[in-house]
């Protein structure tokens, strides 16, 4: 078993053409992980992640903020507490359309780190 404070895993910007947005690799196979890891993400007010799509499945839970998370066939609001699965092939992007920050978790195969 291992246990730590989120804030204890070092976190990093990620590249454009995301605007405004934090990536911290929670859990993954640095922490023991062998199939699925567990990021913590932060948008700032008025960033978005990019438009785009992975051979693999999203499951997502909204901790704090707003916003709408995009697929093609348009987009949906969320709020704190909204839980969001988006299949493998969907293009999507999740941006905050409020004044607090978005923060939620992502888990992911953990083939998704080595992409």
């Amino acid at each position: 078993m291992k246990k730590q404070h989120f804030t204890d895993v070092p976190g990093a910007d990620v590249p454009p053409p995301a605007e405004g947005v934090k990536i911290r690799w929670l859990i993954d196979d640095e922490t023991g992980a062998p199939n699925f890891a567990m990021r913590h993400f932060e948008i700032a007010a008025g960033g978005q992640t990019p438009f785009h799509a992975h051979d693999w499945e999203h499951e997502v839970f909204i901790l704090t903020g707003a916003g709408t998370v995009m697929s093609a066939d348009g987009g949906s609001d969320f709020a704190p507490g909204d839980v969001i699965f988006m299949p493998g092939g969907e293009k999507h992007c999740f941006k905050n359309t409020g004044a607090e920050l978005v923060t939620m978790l992502c888990l992911v195969p953990l083939d998704a780190k080595k992409s």
